[in-house]
């Protein structure tokens, strides 16, 4: 610190102000990514099987509306252990061959009720580890999507992967699959974080995936990053930072390490390690912006980065930048159909998300129902709501109209702007370059269903 209240800048940065510790000790509470709103802590059982064939009715009156869809995948052959997805960990692959059995039918439960055919504009294979499935699973999986819908030319094709399992004859597959964009998820570069996490893959064997990755002809590249996490200090965190940018992506995602070991109990092994406090977490994260934008990247929403030409880039200077479950994206679907163990999903103002176990999952496809375990159905006051948090975590902004429309949020908005985190500029409520630090905690002045204090789904910090 520079002060005994201000957290000093990190070299080089023209978007990292400083913060002072007051506003950082006031704000840097528990808060949703707000990847939906409501988010998925405020959702109920109260939303099931019914529910989702209902909404999916709905939808399939706009028969022409194309649609986005997840599917995925929970196999892991390792445990890391800052891991916060929703994993089954296990060495038999032939695991994947029944699920993509029942990942079948759950699909043509979709369609049958859809319709077979529909067009889709936005594919996501998440995990897990999609990567997982050898080559002849990969393509039964994408076999089974083709058969039941249509990918638009223009398709949005993605695919998470691990760097450790990605081969350079599997990314070929995956390519000439049809996948445009691929994923990594790197975390970290340095040896020791890695150690901690139990996560190794040495910098130049990533550094020889994402090559293969261009090789295969992957027209963009993302490296997901965490800052927060066991032993990462400035200098450590810079190194990899330094490296991440030596390896050139097209996007980078940097999220903030989210320490749950009371819904993630493997994370408790993580105990005996140095964990970033919350200014030390701050610090790691204006690194990463100070290295990235510096080489170019356009700071993008909460925690994306990609290069200026990139069309996510492209997308935000345009105001024309998406939020879902997937997170940020330049193609938006009134609808989003998720299929698998645990995945959500976002049908004609029905929120949805499928049970968790694996076990329950199965056995809810087997006898010809939807898996849905929870869910929300969007009210109008939802609505104006998720349009003003969207609008703030897209575009830094909300608009004056839609703040008065939504009824005690001006007051919620107020101490915010006395603390200079929002200002009003013309009819607009502005995040201000402190402000976006805490993008989440100003969204959730909009936020309707209070969550913080729900110890059965905690939340990471804002900041």
């Amino acid at each position: 610190m520079t002060s005994d209240d201000t957290l000093g800048p990190t070299s080089g940065s023209k978007q990292a102000p400083d913060v002072p510790g007051h506003l950082l000790q006031k704000y840097a509470r528990p808060a949703p990514r707000y990847t939906s709103y409501p988010p998925v802590q405020a959702w109920t059982r109260n939303v099931g099987s019914d529910d989702y064939r209902s909404a999916l009715e709905r939808a399939a009156v706009n028969a022409s509306e194309p649609l986005s869809v997840y599917i995925h995948l929970p196999f892991c052959p390792f445990r890391c252990l800052y891991c916060g997805c929703n994993v089954v960990i296990t060495r038999r692959r032939s695991s994947l061959d029944t699920y993509l059995d029942r990942l079948a039918q759950e699909l043509d439960l979709v369609t049958g009720v859809l319709g077979r055919g529909r067009v889709v504009s936005q594919l996501h294979l998440g995990g897990g580890t999609p990567n997982y499935g050898d080559e002849a699973q990969l393509a039964r999986l994408q076999e089974i999507i083709v058969d039941r819908f249509t990918l638009a030319r223009d398709a949005d094709t993605a695919v998470e992967a691990d760097p450790r399992l990605a081969s350079a004859r599997q990314l070929a597959g995956l390519r000439a699959l049809g996948f445009r964009r691929v994923s990594f998820g790197v975390q970290d570069l340095d040896p020791q974080v890695q150690r901690a996490i139990g996560r190794v893959q040495p910098l130049e064997a990533v550094r020889e995936t994402v090559q293969a990755a261009r090789d295969a002809g992957f027209e963009g590249i993302n490296l997901d990053i965490i800052y927060g996490l066991p032993e990462q200090t400035p200098e450590r965190f810079r190194r990899s930072i330094d490296a991440i940018v030596e390896l050139a992506p097209d996007r980078v995602a940097c999220f903030g390490y989210a320490h749950v070991p009371a819904l993630r109990p493997h994370q408790r092994a993580l105990a005996r390690y140095s964990m970033p406090g919350g200014p030390e977490r701050l610090t790691l994260n204006r690194i990463a912006i100070d290295g990235l934008t510096s080489a170019g990247y356009t700071w993008i929403g909460l925690d994306h980065f990609a290069r200026q030409t990139d069309s996510l880039a492209q997308a935000a200077r345009a105001g024309r930048l998406h939020r879902n479950f997937n997170g940020y994206t330049t193609m938006p679907a009134a609808n989003l159909i998720a299929a698998g163990m645990s995945a959500i999903g976002d049908v004609a103002g029905c929120l949805v998300q499928n049970e968790s176990d694996l076990a329950g999952w199965h056995a809810a496809i087997e006898t010809g129902n939807f898996a849905t375990m929870r869910g929300h159905r969007l009210t109008d006051d939802d609505r104006r709501r998720r349009h003003a948090i969207m609008s703030l975590m897209c575009d830094l902004a909300v608009p004056m109209a839609l703040v008065e429309q939504i009824e005690g949020t001006m007051e919620r908005l107020e101490p915010l702007v006395t603390d200079g985190l929002i200002h009003w500029q013309g009819d607009r409520a502005v995040v201000t370059p402190v402000g976006r630090y805490f993008l989440r905690t100003i969204a959730a002045a909009f936020d309707a269903y209070p969550v913080e204090t729900d110890t059965r789904r905690p939340m990471s910090r804002a900041v």
